[in-house]
């Protein structure tokens, strides 16, 4: 029997990756290296072309890692909702021809693991969403070399509270895969 913290979790996992890929959609809309659209003063600290393209780079990688887990969270929960299916055989709603025996049981390990992979996935697409709003915050305060204590009050909180919420998100998900 599939657990109603099971079905939680990856509830969860779908719905944060639905938010923070509409973030990164938000991101990737936007021109982040408009002269106009910055509050740097000083030429030197103007962020170089490498971090423009290390902000669109991490905006990819971080939009994959989210569609990746949410996909594997989709099947997931899609393959729970057969199994739960009562009278499921070969001559009801099965245009495959699968044996019942396939459509009637989850393997709970296979469970697990794919519940690891999707919150896998969606760990690192927090990471590299983060790293993609550092660069943002290097394109628009100044970079991280010159010293602005603009930058870093932006940054600081940023590398702090993203991990630490990665951090017990990834518990609550390895809890889930225990029980």
């Amino acid at each position: 029997m599939v657990t109603s913290i099971q079905i939680t979790a990856l509830d969860g996992i779908v719905n944060v990756n639905s938010l923070f890929t509409f973030a990164v959609f938000v991101g990737l809309a936007w021109n982040p290296t408009s002269p106009s659209d910055t509050l740097i003063t000083d030429p030197a600290c103007t962020a170089g072309r490498g971090v423009g393209e290390a902000l669109i780079s991490f905006h990819v990688y971080s939009f994959s890692c989210f569609l990746f887990s949410s996909l594997v969270a989709l099947a997931l929960k899609q393959a729970i909702r057969i199994s739960r299916t009562p009278g499921y055989s070969i001559t009801q709603n099965n245009p495959f021809h699968l044996p019942a025996e396939f459509l009637g049981q989850v393997n709970k390990n296979l469970l697990r693991i794919g519940m690891l992979i999707s919150g896998i996935g969606s760990a690192f697409g927090c990471v590299f969403l983060m790293l993609a709003l550092v660069n943002v915050v290097q394109l628009k305060l100044g970079t991280l070399s010159c010293g602005s204590s603009h930058t870093y009050a932006a940054v600081v909180p940023l590398v702090i509270f993203v991990p630490v919420a990665i951090l017990i998100y990834s518990s609550l998900v390895l809890y889930a895969f225990t029980r």
